[in-house]
């Protein structure tokens, strides 16, 4: 394939919002370091156009790294014996929220493992809380798999967005990365569910996780596209000493960025972060992933012993540093870069 080839495919991407599979996985098969930048460019214009140099910003609140599931890539997973284990308390979290909105957050996403101390009671307890307090404030929950039932009080309650990531659209590459207990069927129905309600609701996957084809990376965008998510979280995938896949290699950051502008093309308005997971492989990959088409960032504001535990993959960024120095490099790369962090929720428009 010449150059020209993918330069067509991805105006042709730009333009329709869509490309057959076989053309999805040429792109994705044969792309250059200039077809790289060039779609980054097209994304960057189109990120531009809806957005402005607005970078929406979310204060991440590790509330548990307790978890029910035992995902095959995932350093929390329920085997993991040597993770220190910890739950925030309900004025933990609220202290969060307090100092989040005194430094500008007006989006808090409270994000932990599958676990069950953390009931629909409890949950709604905190939610309300939230919302009764910073009344101008998003909340986004990303707490995995519920019932219908559930997710509807977590709803009811006030809560805005939930974040769950599909993590591969083929049932066998599913399948390959959890347990029997887990399925991609059930994943789905979450998701869908979750739309219904009204969440503003978020998809998304690892880059380079094990088996992982270009194939899969279609079938992704192609299910994206089909489920119309408002947000999507895409980093690369990172092994993490503790799971069977620890001596798995990386996800590269090329290919992670080259989703990230793909998706933006696809979904020109939809919530994109530029992820830790970037920011992890490549020093200036949050950077990157701004300029790939990405316009979210999520600080993280747990406290520091929290941070330091909650250890989905190795060598995270960010878990030696309090939250007001997060805050500040994070502020500082990007007005580098010649974006602005703003204090405004974000919502999908």
């Amino acid at each position: 394939m010449d150059v020209m080839d993918n330069i067509t495919r991805i105006d042709d991407l730009a333009k329709a919002g869509i490309l057959p599979k076989e053309e999805l996985v040429e792109l994705l098969s044969s792309y250059s370091e200039g077809d790289r930048m060039y779609a980054a460019e097209k994304a960057r214009e189109t990120s531009l156009s809806v957005f402005g140099r607005k970078i929406f910003s979310r204060g991440l609140v590790e509330i548990s790294n307790y978890c029910r599931n035992d995902c095959y890539y995932c350093g929390i997973r329920r085997s993991n014996t040597k993770a220190v284990r910890y739950r925030l308390s309900e004025d933990d979290i609220h202290y969060c929220c307090d100092w989040g909105y005194g430094a500008g957050f007006r989006t808090f996403v409270l994000q932990g493992g599958e676990d069950s101390f953390f009931t629909d009671d409890l949950l709604v307890k905190i939610i309300g809380r939230i919302k009764e307090k910073y009344s101008d404030c998003a909340v986004t929950i990303s707490l995995g798999e519920k019932e219908r039932a559930s997710y509807q009080r977590l709803f009811d309650a006030g809560a805005d967005r939930y974040l769950l990531r599909h993590e591969t659209a083929c049932e066998a590459h599913y399948s390959k990365l959890h347990p029997s207990s887990l399925t991609l069927a059930n994943r789905k129905r979450c998701l869908y569910d979750l739309k219904e309600i009204g969440f503003q609701t978020g998809c998304g996957l690892m880059v380079g996780s094990p088996f992982q084809t270009r194939e899969n990376l279609a079938e992704d965008l192609l299910f994206m596209k089909e489920f119309g998510p408002h947000m999507v979280g895409i980093g690369p995938f990172i092994p993490h000493s503790e799971t069977p896949f620890r001596d798995c290699p990386a996800g590269s950051a090329e290919d992670s960025l080259f989703m990230v502008s793909l998706v933006r093309l696809m979904h020109p308005r939809v919530l994109l972060p530029a992820t830790t997971a970037l920011g992890t492989v490549r020093s200036d990959g949050r950077e990157q992933g701004i300029l790939a088409g990405a316009n979210v960032v999520m600080p993280n504001i747990s406290p520091l012993e929290a941070r330091k535990n909650y250890l989905l993959y190795d060598n995270k960024i960010g878990t030696a540093d309090d939250a007001s120095e997060s805050l500040a490099y994070v502020k500082a790369k990007i007005e580098s870069i010649g974006y602005e962090m703003v204090p405004e929720r974000g919502d999908y428009r």
